[in-house]
């Protein structure tokens, strides 16, 4: 999943693709490297991060999504909590919700998802992007995400959303401290149990950064070595920034594991 912030706040790539053409050919550049999936997202989740509002976020999002549905056939989604955003995303070409709040922000999410048979991406968050960093606390945090996972995952259900189109994602840098993602990585394989493709975002996050002490601008191989253990530990979808490089590390990842048993015969041919 390459990401497409058309934000003027990402933590990494904040206002290099605010003007819509800019971001189209960025994600037509993702794709040529290799991308499955573009994530476009016109309010950042830094922690932090100032809220956006609808018209805002509307005027942000749709002229790419627009820009790009005709030109690729690869599945868009939109990373937005707000169900109008998404409603005139999958009218304009979209296919899937990526929702930080996991259906919770906002109320009329999950009907619009379900009418579109559109995928939805759940993930777990401790508080808000604006207050998710402030003293998190977890008694056993790979438990309390699968818990929460799954919980909201049976709500996605009861709501309509047809399983195969549910997403889990545990949430990496979301109201978690140091300690929390790397036991959460760690044990991601729990997450996997749950029998839902996973979807990671480990891409530069703070946490990797903390580790090997670098900047956000050096950090893709710190960022390297969490996807391949994420990948390894039974994660189906890795959202990056740096698509071409994570295209590799996702490779022979997959190659050492016999869970992936698809690559090793396509290789083998």
């Amino acid at each position: 999943m390459g990401v497409v912030n058309v934000t003027l706040d990402s933590f990494y790539d904040g206002g290099r693709y605010v003007e819509s053409e800019r971001a189209i050919v960025h994600a037509l550049e993702l794709i040529e490297q290799g991308a499955d999936i573009i994530d476009v997202g016109g309010e950042s989740t830094r922690p932090g991060a100032c809220a956006v509002n609808e018209q805002d976020e509307l005027a942000r999002v749709i002229p790419v999504v627009k820009g790009l549905a005709h030109r690729v056939a690869i599945p868009i989604s939109i990373d937005t909590t707000k169900s109008r955003v998404a409603e005139v995303a999958l009218d304009c070409g979209a296919s899937i919700i990526n929702d930080v709040s996991a259906l919770r922000q906002d109320p009329k999410m999950a009907s619009v998802i379900a009418r579109s048979d559109a995928g939805v991406v759940l993930m777990h968050m401790q508080g808000t992007p604006q207050t998710m960093q402030q003293s998190p606390h977890y008694s056993d945090v790979v438990g309390e995400v699968v818990h929460f996972l799954d919980e909201r995952a049976q709500m996605a259900l009861q709501a309509g959303i047809a399983r195969s189109n549910i997403i889990l994602d545990p949430g990496f840098g979301f109201g978690k401290l140091l300690n929390h993602n790397l036991d959460l990585l760690h044990g991601l394989s729990a997450v996997a149990a749950l029998n839902y493709p996973v979807l990671v975002g480990l891409s530069r996050k703070a946490f990797v950064g903390r580790v090997v002490e670098r900047p956000v601008a050096h950090r893709e191989w710190g960022t390297a070595a969490a996807v391949a253990l994420a990948v390894d530990r039974g994660a189906h979808i890795v959202r990056v920034h740096d698509v071409a490089m994570m295209m590799d590390v996702v490779k022979m990842a997959a190659a050492l594991n016999p869970r992936w048993s698809s690559c090793r015969q396509e290789h083998d041919a």
